[in-house]
């Protein structure tokens, strides 16, 4: 039986509308949701006092819940740091600068690696790990830096991002807003991601094939050049080539076990990130202490803020959109008190039933939906700062049609971050068109047709997986 809906119902859809809204006109959302938050909380309770302050529980909520992933991914993109100053990211991807003799192998090579790399040290750290050494020798063989760029893109920020079944951040966001535990996000996630992949990167391969036989797109006709060396970034003095070559082999070999233990052990979601977080703790300290010797204790501290750095700006737009999303479910409870409507099981929970009551909703409706919601959701450039939205949406539309949660929920995820992760948004793709020295807004431009084709194919998949 179908929950009464109250005010704080329509005004938590009111205000998932306006987040849309202000996401397709490519403005920002913080304003928007922190108004949402304050207003639910003084409909539901009465007290001025209290709702003001319930936007700073609502953080400190969203931050307790996000905070194990914003760890993780400083601490990652700090040890990422240590091996660019040491050197040791050379000598690691050195051995795969042999296997790219053609064009066709350079993307394939490039694409594969960087979304191995990506899955243990996230996108943007992989490329620098892998564009400044890799790009040189893809030019050499025929391979323009726009097709390196692409490869780097499709992969990294596109597979490797969208399932992120190592680090497992973005399956934590969506999980948490559809009420779902992480694995069955992840499980739910293997085939779409498997299948957006594969489309997509052979679609970008043939065009840039044809384009490239066509004489429309070559290495010469891009004027190619490498960016500029920052000469503080990579000390080849830190360590002698020996040290380089037995980090390169343990590192790996570190983060091997780790997924092995996953598997043993049945490690997932905070588990998981526990592990690999350690591990690259451990790795940052002990390659900071033997390349910087007595700086050593200076240079750790250093990295680590570095990486705090990055964390906090990546993450710092999705707080309130997280904060506001945690009210449609339990989170509400945690932040304002118990508030709801007697027999209510959350405001999400509520308006999926009272949908399901007034409108036949189907599956292929509901996979559209989380398509076009995850995509737009994807249009600031963030990827992360929409998926909340994508979960919860997910959950609305899974409690209507009565199936279907974690798929639908890894199709919003999906489309949100290969929309917004760094393939199509022409603001994200700056750290990968900077490397290569390509124009983002034609890599965008490259990429907008392979990935539109993805998307619709990923979508009618998901129709028949719900």
């Amino acid at each position: 039986m179908a929950v009464e809906l109250t005010a704080l119902h329509w005004i938590y859809v009111s205000f998932i509308v306006l987040i849309i809204g202000f996401m397709i006109m490519r403005r920002d959302t913080t304003l928007i949701c922190i108004a949402g938050i304050f207003l639910i909380a003084i409909t539901a309770t009465g007290s001025l006092s209290y709702s003001v302050s319930s936007i700073f529980t609502s953080f400190i909520f969203a931050i307790t819940e996000l905070l194990s992933t914003i760890l993780v991914i400083s601490i990652i993109v700090a040890m990422s740091r240590t091996l660019t100053t040491t050197g040791i990211n050379d000598v690691m991807i050195s051995p795969f600068a042999k296997l790219i003799r053609t064009p066709s192998l350079a993307y394939w090579t490039i694409g594969i690696l960087m979304m191995g790399i990506s899955w243990f040290f996230w996108p943007s750290p992989a490329v620098a790990l892998l564009g400044v050494v890799l790009l040189p020798v893809a030019l050499r063989v025929g391979l323009p830096a726009l097709g390196v760029a692409m490869a780097m893109n499709l992969f990294g920020h596109g597979i490797a991002l969208s399932g992120d079944f190592i680090i497992q951040a973005a399956p934590k966001l969506t999980a948490d807003a559809a009420g779902l535990p992480v694995n069955a996000v992840i499980d739910a996630s293997i085939p779409l991601v498997f299948i957006m992949g594969m489309v997509t990167t052979v679609t970008a391969f043939y065009f840039l094939k044809r384009d490239m036989k066509a004489g429309r797109l070559t290495v010469d006709s891009e004027h190619s050049e490498l960016p500029d060396a920052d000469p503080s970034t990579n000390d080849g003095c830190l360590l002698t080539i020996n040290q380089k070559r037995f980090f390169a082999l343990l590192i790996p070999a570190l983060f091997a076990l780790d997924v092995a233990a996953m598997f043993h052990f049945n490690l997932q979601g905070g588990d998981a990130t526990a592990l690999i977080g350690g591990t690259s703790i451990v790795i940052l300290l002990i390659i900071t202490m033997v390349s910087h010797k007595n700086k050593g204790l200076e240079k750790a501290t250093s990295y680590i803020i570095e990486g705090f750095q990055f964390g906090f700006k990546v993450f710092g737009p999705v707080i309130p959109i997280a904060a506001f999303f945690y009210l449609g479910d339990a989170g509400f409870t945690k932040i304002i008190g118990d508030f709801l409507p007697e027999n209510s099981h959350g405001i999400v929970n509520d308006l999926g039933v009272t949908l399901a009551s007034v409108v036949p909703l189907s599956k292929e409706v509901g996979a559209v939906t989380l398509t076009a919601v995850g995509a737009i959701s994807g249009l600031d450039g963030s990827g992360f700062s929409g998926i909340s939205l994508a979960g919860s949406i997910a959950n609305l539309f899974a409690t209507a049609i009565g199936a279907g949660a974690a798929t639908l929920t890894a199709l919003g995820q999906i489309a949100a971050i290969w929309v917004g992760g760094g393939t199509l948004v022409p603001w994200a793709l700056i750290p990968a068109a900077a490397i290569c020295n390509v124009d983002p807004f034609e890599l965008a431009r490259r990429n907008l047709l392979p990935v539109t084709i993805g998307l619709i194919i990923t979508t009618i998949v998901a129709m028949f997986l719900i």
